[in-house]
C-alpha cells in the first residue's frame, strides 16, 4: 500500500509529519512543491486541501488533510511502537499540548521571532515590534508546556508520543534565535526535554540537520 506526503521539507507541520512517519517505520514517497508559489502547487492541490495549507497524506487511496488527523492516521493504521497513551488522561494531555502549540505557540514561536530575527534579519528587515510583542506570548507558551511536562520524560507518556512530534519542529526553528534560547533556559525542565527530543534520529532528520544522538 503506497503513502505519499505531499508539502515542502521547510514546513513545521510537513516535518511533525515526516516524524511520525519515522517512528513508525512507513515507507513513503514525498510531493515536493513551494506552498507559498501558487504556480507551484500540484494541479489538483484545491481538492486535497482546500485550504491551500500543508500537509497532505495519502495512504492506498485514502486521503487525508490536517496534521493532527494525519498523525494520529499514522499512528493508528501502522505497524511500529505506539505514539499515544493508552489511557484516556494520557491522551487528553497529548491533545492539550498540540492544542497549545497550535493555538498560542506556532505564530509566536516560529512566524514572529524565528522568520522575524532569522530569516528576515539576514537581509536586516526585522521587525523589533513584532518580536518583543511576541516575547512574552512565547514565555507563556513555554510556561504551559513546562506545566504539563512536570518531572516527565515526555509529553503525555513515558515514551516519545505524538505531542513531542508535534512539538519538535517548532522548538527546532524557536531556538535558532537569540531570544528564544534565551526563554528556553528559564523552563530547565523544558530545556531538558529539547535536550532529548532535538538529538532524536527521526527529528534531525526532518529537520535537516546532522543526528546529535
Amino acid at each position: 500500500m503506497k503513502s505519499v506526503l505531499f508539502g515542502p521539507s521547510y514546513s513545521v507541520y510537513v516535518r511533525i509529519a515526516k516524524i511520525v512517519l519515522a517512528e513508525k517505520g512507513v515507507a513513503y514517497d514525498q510531493a515536493e512543491f513551494d506552498v507559498f508559489d501558487r504556480n507551484d502547487w500540484p494541479a489538483d492541490w484545491p481538492q486535497r486541501h482546500p485550504f491551500g495549507k500543508v500537509p497532505a497524506f495519502e495512504h492506498d487511496g485514502f486521503r487525508l488533510y490536517e496534521t493532527r488527523a494525519i498523525t494520529r492516521y499514522i499512528d493508528e493504521a501502522f505497524d511500529g511502537p505506539a505514539l499515544q497513551p493508552a489511557s484516556p488522561q494520557g491522551r487528553a494531555r497529548v491533545e492539550q499540548v498540540i492544542s497549545v502549540l497550535d493555538g498560542h505557540g506556532y505564530r509566536p514561536m516560529v512566524w514572529e521571532i524565528y522568520v522575524e530575527r532569522v530569516s528576515r534579519g539576514k537581509t536586516g528587515e526585522s521587525d523589533e515590534a513584532v518580536i518583543a510583542a511576541a516575547l512574552p506570548k512565547a514565555e507563556l507558551c513555554l510556561a504551559a508546556l513546562a506545566d504539563v511536562l512536570g518531572e516527565g520524560d515526555h509529553f503525555g507518556g513515558a515514551g516519545f508520543g505524538l505531542a513531542d512530534a508535534h512539538a519538535a519542529p517548532i522548538f527546532d526553528y524557536f531556538v535558532k534565535a537569540p531570544e528564544g534560547q534565551t526563554l528556553l533556559k528559564a523552563q530547565p525542565a523544558l530545556a531538558a526535554w529539547w535536550a532529548r527530543v532535538g538529538g532524536r534520529a527521526s527529528v534531525c532528520r526532518a529537520c535537516e540537520r546532522e543526528n546529535a544522538s
